[in-house]
């Protein structure tokens, strides 16, 4: 059999492109997307349009592919984005909305639409990109949050569903990771005056855990591990830190795990400054 094909979300930068990248070198036939399909420098990989917001663009590219390859093997659902770091009443329901769009409903448009082709093949991989912010809580990032915490249970149902079918669900969980995701962050639509201080505060916590995060090619050695594995797991702490608080999760007490966060992130010093 020729290579296998992958469909990579999100895949002009950041964790996308790392991974698109990466399976290609470990002789995948792989197709990234991107909003508008546009490369504009070399790469190993095809770039299609996706735009995971539409329904019509969403089948053309799983269309495109399988008329190419005649058929995907794996699919990578990376696409997704947040808002800026702020009190989650500062988000408007319609801003809310628009990220649960694109991080949860994209990701069940592009499954929708290659699942069909994956039954007839009898089998598939479906990787989906979490984090660890989908099974701790994320005090000022609670939108984001609340759509991976949407992706983890969404999974593991469609994993029990599709597995006699030979399609298997995984979720990979990164920490932070060197990526533009907070420099790329829409600013809250509805911003309170009490919260500018933390906002502050925030940001400069924020920039400074993705600094210091993993590298996108860290994720990316994780999806390659899910895809190729005989017996896939229905989830994949990647990085040193997301296994760290992935095991503190399973096993550390409740009240040590909120004591934990609290001084973590120094909410009761964010808390102070609101106030």
């Amino acid at each position: 059999m020729k290579n296998k094909v992958a469909l990579v979300t999100g895949a002009s930068s950041g964790i996308g492109q790392s991974i698109a990248e990466l399976l290609a070198r470990s002789g995948y036939t792989v197709y990234g997307t991107s909003r508008k399909g546009n490369a504009t420098e070399q790469r190993n990989y095809k770039i299609i349009a996706l735009d995971v917001n539409s329904d019509e663009s969403t089948q053309a590219a799983i269309n495109t592919v399988i008329q190419a390859e005649g058929r995907i093997d794996v699919v990578v659902n990376n696409a997704g984005f947040g808002v800026e770091a702020g009190g989650a009443e500062e988000s408007s329901i319609a801003q809310m909305q628009q990220v649960f769009e694109t991080n949860f409903f994209g990701v069940v448009r592009v499954i929708q639409a290659v699942l069909p082709y994956m039954r007839q093949q009898k089998q598939g991989r479906i990787i989906n990109i979490g984090s660890m912010l989908g099974l701790l809580p994320a005090p000022y990032m609670a939108t984001y949050s609340a759509t991976k915490h949407a992706i983890e249970g969404y999974s593991e149902s469609l994993d029990h569903e599709l597995r006699t079918r030979g399609i298997r669900v995984s979720v990979i969980e990164p920490a932070y990771t060197k990526t533009n995701f907070e420099a790329n962050a829409p600013a809250l639509d509805s911003k309170i005056e009490e919260y500018a201080l933390a906002r502050k505060a925030l940001a400069k916590l924020m920039k400074t855990a993705i600094e210091s995060g993993d590298d996108p090619m860290v994720v990316a050695k994780v999806v390659l591990k899910a895809a190729n594995a005989k017996h896939p797991k229905i989830r994949y702490p990647a990085g040193k830190l997301a296994c760290r608080l992935n095991f503190l999760r399973k096993f550390a007490p409740a009240a040590l795990m909120d004591k934990g966060i609290r001084q973590e992130m120094k909410l009761d010093m964010l808390d102070h400054i609101a106030g």
